[in-house]
């Protein structure tokens, strides 16, 4: 009912950018945070970068300064721009959207709940 297909990544030298995209479609009713998020090979998911419907963002510490997200509301898209990439960036991207959806059978609409894509491999070398 509700997709999110990651879109940009790829390899990149140390030091070179990347810009990663979401696009979030299905019965969306209204987007409310949206997020990337990244995995490692053997770590655990961590949040990367966060913005809310009213443009407010964080990022975690080890990419402030690098990384820019964004979001388009009119095309339910949310950007990562990432800058000066280091091999410690390396990890599959994964985009994240807490939406409520349209149920057309009901004319109700559901309450928030998140999304997940399948995610973009960056590849960061040496």
């Amino acid at each position: 009912q509700v997709q999110l297909v990651e879109s940009g990544g790829g390899l990149v030298q140390a030091g070179g950018s990347l810009r990663l995209s979401c696009a979030a479609s299905g019965s969306i009713f209204s987007i409310n945070a949206m997020a990337w998020y990244r995995q490692a090979p053997g770590k655990q998911r961590e949040m990367v970068a966060g913005i809310n419907s009213g443009g407010s963002t964080n990022y975690a510490d080890s990419v402030k300064g690098r990384f820019t997200i964004s979001r388009d509301n009119a095309k339910n898209t949310v950007y990562l721009q990432m800058n000066s990439l280091k091999p410690e960036d390396t990890a599959v991207y994964y985009c994240n959207a807490d939406l409520r959806t349209f149920m057309s059978s009901t004319w109700t609409v559901r309450d928030a709940m998140a999304y997940w894509g399948k995610g973009t491999l960056v590849t960061v070398s040496s």
